[in-house]
């Protein structure tokens, strides 16, 4: 990866900012967005603190026009792209039956259009080197969860849309991995939004007992380097995908169940 230039989209932390670390530690150019300025600016000076070469782009991933101006900004900077990673996401939180439908719509917003709006932006130079890009999914875009409609929603149409241009791209020299972490030890959940579209700032899961954000960022690094083209992440991850695809009927209960017990969990 030395001084191959690589965007994360919504790099300031969790998964995204333990990205940076992995890729600026090889020797990459590093290039992370975010939306929030300061929170920008502060992984960035951490980055750099550490000796990574590492450039923050205030940047909204649910806006086509700030992400093509980043695009553009990267090329007129580095003059190449070797790596997209469609890191930045949000939650939710709510019953399907209460929930305002705007929530939805800025799930999809940034999860679905974010990753669409700088694919398409970053691919004709991604293509120029033969780079690649990387998605970073969910368990649930595999496994639809209870009180989690819009995002359930929002990462199966990432997936269907990687899996769709992987094949378009098959002979094009560029690589699409689609990465779907479980349950990971980050702020997404204290950032998930509730029925009404607010912040709820607080976590429903024991973030103790989850793999850390280093290690799924490890594992993905290993899985793109290995030109895997899907990565399903720890063992209940991979149980909930062979479940759903052979005994849906049971992995109905099993997630109602499971989810039933979160922290304040609308389920009954």
């Amino acid at each position: 990866m030395k001084n191959q230039v690589v965007i994360i989209t919504g790099a300031s932390s969790g998964i995204g900012k333990a990205l940076a670390y992995e890729y600026g530690r090889k020797g990459a150019q590093i290039v992370i967005t975010g939306r929030n300025e300061q929170n920008l600016n502060a992984a960035e000076a951490e980055l750099q603190s550490a000796g990574i070469a590492a450039k923050g782009i205030v940047c909204d991933s649910a806006s086509e026009e700030q992400t093509r101006a980043m695009v553009d900004q990267v090329m007129q900077l580095y003059g190449r792209i070797d790596l997209l990673i469609n890191n930045a996401g949000i939650s939710m939180r709510s019953m399907f039956e209460t929930v305002d439908l705007k929530v939805l719509k800025q799930v999809m917003d940034i999860n679905f259009w974010g990753t669409v709006y700088a694919t398409h932006a970053a691919l004709p130079h991604i293509k120029a080197v033969k780079g690649g890009i990387i998605g970073i999914s969910s368990i649930a875009g595999y496994r639809g969860l209870p009180v989690r409609t819009g995002y359930s929603a929002s990462k199966f149409a990432m997936n269907g849309f990687l899996e769709a241009l992987r094949t378009e791209l098959l002979e094009t020299g560029v690589h699409v991995l689609i990465a779907c972490p479980g349950f990971t030890a980050s702020n997404i959940r204290a950032a998930s939004l509730n029925s009404e579209g607010k912040i709820t700032g607080d976590s429903m899961r024991d973030e103790g007992k989850m793999m850390s954000a280093e290690e799924v960022a490890k594992r993905i690094a290993e899985a793109y380097d290995a030109k895997k083209k899907t990565l399903v992440l720890t063992f209940q991850g991979k149980l909930t995908v062979f479940l759903n695809k052979w005994m849906n009927g049971f992995l109905d209960k099993m997630v109602y169940n499971t989810l039933k017990k979160e922290k304040d969990s609308p389920l009954q």
